[in-house]
């Protein structure tokens, strides 16, 4: 059976000389392409100010494999996470969490994960293939909808820090980042995009030579390299010295935001020794920002988050020396929706 042509890689021009092509008006293209990612169509049939005709012939030509919201459940704070399904019947989960001055959207750039870090529950999935780029933008374009819908106003940022290691599907993220920022698009401001790694330094290195207009988050968690391959094995092949070099290279390249993640484990990365290490760090990197962030419980790990005693000496550490330091605090994790445990659990 022959696999048909999503019409979603379509360039505007080459639709255009589709439409040409069957004898149908240029303008067609521009309706079609509007259904496309303006608004969001999950089907051809969705497209109702083209003809019945037209619709049948779209889809007779193209397939539109548009991920649908399998379910949504709502957190007591507010925070709303939605099981997203693939045109071939995968599951991969988005966040939508709204502040008093920001509706965030968190997005997922795989099925699963490779990179098995020990205290997030997407790295205990087996890692079943990349998002396409049409894929990652539908997430950002529902939960845009969504919260229109329920909090009555557009998503203000996008973080990629959900499903996967974004710079392991480095193509599919830039396009589907360059689609959310384009006109044609939702026309979202690069600045308010963070994409977060675990530490790829070689593609850290190409986002610089990419020049790209978005911001970087490092998910370091532990500030030695001992530490950090007991919890992150990607650090075996991508050391902190090596991410220093490439993150120092990626500002040089574009001056772009570089945000440190850290999550504070109990008798494993915060102790004051541990903290005087993240200054270390913090001083060779043209970093605004370390985010101290509460750890969540997973199924299969023992970790436990420190005492508000110990994460308060740690970060009054940090401030002390002159470090720009924000908590952040969890939010939906009455739902599995907060940091490390997006695992489709639904």
């Amino acid at each position: 059976m022959e696999t048909l042509t999503n019409i979603r890689t379509l360039t505007l021009p080459e639709l255009k000389a589709y439409f040409e092509s069957i004898g149908d008006k240029k303008f067609r293209a521009i309706q079609t392409y509007e259904w496309i990612w303006k608004k969001n169509a999950g089907s051809f049939d969705d497209m109702s100010n083209l003809s019945k005709e037209l619709r049948i012939k779209l889809a007779e030509h193209f397939s539109l494999p548009a991920i649908t919201t399998d379910a949504t459940q709502v957190s007591s704070d507010g925070t709303l996470k939605s099981r997203f399904k693939t045109f071939d019947g995968h599951f991969i989960e988005g966040v939508l969490i709204p502040t008093e001055n920001r509706n965030t959207a968190c997005v997922s750039s795989q099925i699963g994960c490779s990179l098995t870090c020990s205290f997030c529950a997407t790295g205990k999935m087996e890692r079943k293939r990349n998002l396409n780029f049409d894929e990652i933008y539908d997430q950002v374009a529902q939960l845009n909808a969504q919260s229109e819908k329920v909090y009555n106003k557009k998503l203000s940022n996008v973080v990629f820090m959900g499903m996967g290691e974004p710079l392991l599907n480095y193509s599919n993220v830039l396009q589907a980042i360059d689609k959310i920022t384009s006109n044609d698009g939702l026309a979202m401001s690069p600045k308010r995009i963070t994409v977060s790694t675990a530490g790829v330094a070689k593609m850290i290195k190409k986002l610089g030579d990419d020049k790209v207009r978005f911001n970087l988050a490092l998910s370091l968690h532990a500030a030695n390299d001992a530490k950090r391959d007991s919890i992150m094995p990607i650090n075996e092949s991508n050391n902190i010295e090596v991410l220093v070099e490439a993150l120092n290279y990626f500002y040089e390249q574009t001056k772009n935001d570089i945000t440190l993640e850290y999550i504070l484990l109990k008798d494993v990365n915060d102790t004051l020794q541990d903290a005087a290490d993240l200054v270390k760090i913090y001083r060779k990197i043209p970093t605004h920002l370390v985010n101290v962030i509460e750890y969540n419980p997973i199924a299969g790990a023992s970790f436990i988050k420190p005492d508000e005693d110990t994460t308060q000496q740690f970060t009054d550490y940090l401030v002390h020396h002159k470090v720009n330091v924000r908590v952040r605090r969890s939010r939906g994790k009455d739902i599995d929706a907060a940091c490390g445990q997006l695992a489709n659990k639904g």
